[in-house]
């Protein structure tokens, strides 16, 4: 039987490294790649075009069940399909209830694969309250569990004190599961208990990198505590000094790895004072010669992987921060920006190789979470999952652009040299032409290889 779809003309960014060849698709998989490939009963021209593996975003918040009016799961994962993400790993929270029980995970699960237009994952919480529902969680497919060593921002989702990090560590390493951890340290944010004036800075300033970096010292005090088998991941890592913690304890042989994120690679703390309530997050967004340090450990190979927490609200929690920042919800609209931060500030900017972005974005999250080979890379027998992009395109991030139900996002009117041209998941094409074509319930539900 030929395939159903043969893409042609591409430069394809392969494990191997880049180089034009076509690509055959049949029932959804990758079965052909090279030269030779026989003719489809469909062709797309990708002449001009690179073809990534589709980005496999590690760490998003679509809000629903319960809080659907913060963004809900069909505008997030069309944001997604426009991003040029093809598998979303969501969080627990905010969520309502939260993901920390067998039931509220059968009830995301339900409303998720009703209204996905990408491959899904989920990941369930730890909070001081659940410790013995882990490993329900595990056995229900989680691809990891959440935990905060700050106050998350919602009542129903509490953080852990050490000691209780340090059980849950325990667990799920007999699990064989990872824990993803929010590092800021609460105990020294309320030693410093810094002055509230209404000014986004301040909202800096009150959360300095000291505050990152020993959260991550005391999460590796935990993790010594839990035993050899711990395994780790410290989302939303903000500053190099956070990350050489990092890279410290995995030379020790601790099993710990950590992201980052596009908004800490594209703006800086000017930036913050100029656009306000749209870029407040938490960790902060830091001062410009932190940033460049960042880009320095991207550069260098010594993050893990890349993801955009992405985590809208309505744009009301937005606007009641215009005259005092801290009014306004943490989170940064940011899941369609991934691609564009790192082919325009990476790829043109800094260096940043194909390679490396389609590693940080696709293949390292995929083997980190147990979704390769089926995910993140563009192999032989792998999902036909593909963001192809034009990486000299020029344009602007428009409102027109902008999937996130709020409307509100700090990338609005950036300029970028580089754009998702289309999106195809498992070889249906979601966004193409500018417009999202995905249905929601086409997305499916990913397990990691250790639950199926």
């Amino acid at each position: 039987m030929p395939p159903e779809l043969v893409i042609r003309g591409g430069t394809v960014v392969l494990p191997t490294g880049q180089r034009p060849a076509d690509i055959a698709v049949t029932n959804g998989t990758i079965s052909a790649i090279g030269s030779e490939v026989r003719d489809g009963a469909a062709t797309l021209d990708a002449k001009g075009l690179v073809i990534l593996p589709g980005v496999v975003d590690a760490h998003v918040h679509f809000n629903e069940p319960g809080r659907a009016d913060w963004e809900g799961w069909e505008a997030g994962t069309r944001g997604a399909a426009a991003g040029g993400v093809t598998t979303v790993l969501e969080m627990p929270l905010n969520a309502h209830p939260p993901t920390t029980t067998p039931e509220a995970f059968d009830a995301k699960l339900a409303v998720a694969s009703r209204k996905s237009l990408v491959d899904f994952g989920l990941w369930g919480g730890l909070v001081p309250e659940n410790l013995q529902q882990l490993e329900h969680l595990n056995q229900r497919g989680v691809v990891g569990f959440k935990a905060f060593m700050s106050h998350s921002g919602i009542d129903d989702f509490a953080r852990v004190p050490d000691g209780i990090l340090a059980i849950g560590l325990k667990t799920t390493a007999r699990l064989n599961a990872i824990v993803g951890v929010h590092a800021e340290s609460q105990e020294l944010l309320d030693r410093l208990n810094a002055e509230r004036s209404p000014e986004p800075l301040s909202w800096c300033r009150a959360r300095p990198p000291a505050v990152e970096v020993e959260a991550i010292r005391r999460l590796l005090v935990a993790m010594r505590g839990a035993g050899t088998a711990a395994r780790a991941h410290v989302v939303h890592v903000s500053t190099a000094a956070g990350l050489r913690e990092v890279n410290e304890a995995r030379r020790r042989g601790v099993s710990i790895t950590a992201e980052t994120c596009p908004h800490y690679l594209a703006f800086t703390e000017e930036d913050f004072a100029r656009i306000g309530p749209p870029l407040k997050c938490a960790p902060p967004i830091r001062d410009a010669e932190t940033r460049e340090a960042l880009w320095e450990e991207v550069l260098a190979g010594r993050v893990d992987l890349i993801a955009s927490d992405h985590s809208p609200c309505p744009a009301a929690d937005k606007h009641k921060g215009e005259h005092d920042i801290w009014q306004a919800w943490g989170g940064v609209a940011g899941i369609q920006a991934t691609l564009p931060v790192l082919l325009s500030d990476g790829l043109h900017a800094r260096g940043l190789s194909l390679e490396r972005i389609a590693h940080l974005t696709a293949t390292a999250p995929a083997q980190l979470f147990g979704l390769y080979p089926r995910k993140g890379a563009i192999t032989i027998g792998a999902d036909a999952d593909f963001a192809i992009v034009d990486p000299q395109q020029r344009w602007t991030f428009g409102s027109k652009d902008l999937q996130t139900r709020s409307g509100v996002s700090p990338y609005l009117d950036r300029q970028f040299t580089g754009k998702v041209v289309r999106t195809m998941v498992r070889g249906v094409t979601v966004f193409g032409d500018g417009e999202v074509r995905g249905e929601p319930g086409g997305g499916q539900f990913v397990k990691p290889n250790h639950a199926n």
